[in-house]
């Protein structure tokens, strides 16, 4: 017999458990976190058009690793260490290497993929 979820089963299951991912450019490790739907939702919008009939490209690479790894680091505490676009701006100035290896990690938590990039810009 099929054990069905009811909503309280839903909204208390804990599934943004944090990853460590080890980054040696920085000197350590960071913990990263899936986003929420709201999260992704945000995200998404904010590489559309000023229309929201499609992707700006422009806004969908711009800073991309950045801000995605800014959308999901997060401290011990589960709260996002970067919040503003300021501070996502001054994270893209560091390394490549260490963003892409952050943006993997986030990408995947977050349910991110190739075909969710190029349904975004239509490639």
């Amino acid at each position: 017999m099929t054990q069905y979820l009811s909503a309280e089963d839903i909204l208390g299951a804990d599934d943004l458990k944090p990853q460590p991912v080890a980054v040696p450019e920085w000197g350590g490790t960071v913990l990263v976190r899936g986003m929420t739907g709201t999260e992704r939702d945000r995200f998404e919008a904010s590489v559309m058009d000023d229309k929201l009939s499609g992707v700006a490209r422009e806004k969908l690479l711009e800073n991309y690793r950045a801000r995605l790894a800014a959308a999901c680091m997060v401290d011990e505490s589960g709260k996002r260490m970067f919040r503003s676009d300021a501070e996502a701006r001054r994270l893209g100035e560091k390394s490549g290497i260490a963003l892409d290896r952050v943006a993997e990690v986030a990408s995947r938590l977050s349910g991110l993929s190739d075909d969710d990039m190029e349904e975004l810009t239509g490639n």
